[in-house]
């Protein structure tokens, strides 16, 4: 836009602020395929769901009737440890188009949360939450900050209780940061990677906004992953290293990241919801920061109020 033009379109009082759309990432990455990790006709309980107990809640939680949008590159609805729970899907990034998954990471990201209890394949945090695929980025795990907005304002419209977002990016937006407060204003639990940038990384935004619930990420050894930034945003931190999930297709794989991490938080977050369906945003972010459970080694920057944990729910 020409110079003369965002000057006018600044001092119109109808407008807020004007600020550069930019690009947005997601916070996975993939693990090496050496074998296939997922045996036909059986069930595998990966190792994050496990370590934060949730086969103990599911007792009395599974997280049915509770909405979490996904927002991300899309999900494979058509998976079969996903299908029954994907309830809804919006392509926010290209308009009219199908909301599929062409780059695996939102699939992965919904299966760690929701993938179902049953026979074969693997069996997610919240195995009967309702997942909403809001398709912000493309096949390269890439967006804007426009599509985040709009996938936000879709989440608020929609009345969606919680919202994963395992992507990030450096920069502040006035827009991100509106987006972000309407939707904690209005009672919603918004989970965010922290971001992949190591030691000396900052977290990201939207992590790092305010009242937005920030996720590091941890090793099988419960042991900060190295790739996972810190700092004192960090709300919780939850695995995040080689973990096992859906992907397009009909199949597995593995994948590290913060990306990782995220979703195991909003899974028990919707079991908590789940637990008790008149519980207040602000009581189930209490609730889940009062049973973390603090990891040996790990300091307030790394692992914030500590491991996530749901096993107190059975």
């Amino acid at each position: 836009m020409e110079a003369n033009k965002l000057q006018a379109l600044a001092r119109d009082p109808q407008v807020e602020a004007v600020e550069d759309d930019f690009e947005v990432e997601t916070c996975g990455f993939p693990c090496p395929v050496t074998s296939d990790p997922v045996t036909a006709n059986q069930q595998t309980v990966p190792w994050g769901v496990e370590r934060i107990g949730a086969p103990a809640a599911w007792q009395k939680t599974t997280g049915a009737g509770v909405k979490v949008a996904v927002l991300d590159t899309g999900v494979d609805s058509n998976h079969p440890d996903l299908r029954n729970n994907v309830k809804g899907k919006i392509n926010i990034r290209f308009p009219g188009l199908p909301a599929g998954d062409g780059y695996g990471h939102g699939t992965h990201v919904a299966g760690i949360i929701a993938a179902a209890n049953n026979d074969f394949g693997i069996v997610g945090v919240a195995p009967e939450v309702e997942i909403y695929a809001v398709k912000v980025m493309n096949r390269f795990g890439r967006g804007q900050i426009s599509d985040i907005v709009n996938g936000l304002e879709w989440a608020l419209n929609n009345q969606m209780q919680i919202v994963n977002m395992s992507l990030g990016t450096s920069q502040a937006s006035t827009a991100l940061k509106k987006a972000v407060d309407a939707c904690l204003e209005a009672g919603m639990l918004l989970v965010a990677a922290a971001g992949n940038r190591g030691p000396e990384g900052e977290v990201l935004y939207p992590a790092r906004y305010p009242g937005v619930i920030s996720v590091t990420a941890t090793t099988e050894e419960d042991t900060l992953a190295d790739f996972s930034s810190r700092g004192p945003e960090v709300t919780i931190t939850a695995p995040g290293n080689e973990i096992l999930s859906t992907y397009p297709g009909g199949g597995y794989r593995t994948m590290s990241g913060t990306s990782m991490a995220a979703p195991h938080v909003s899974g028990v977050l919707a079991l908590i919801l789940g637990s008790n369906s008149n519980l207040s945003a602000e009581q189930a972010v209490r609730l889940l920061l009062l049973h973390a459970r603090k990891l040996p080694g790990l300091s307030l920057v790394e692992q914030g109020a500590g491991l996530v944990d749901a096993g107190w729910l059975g």
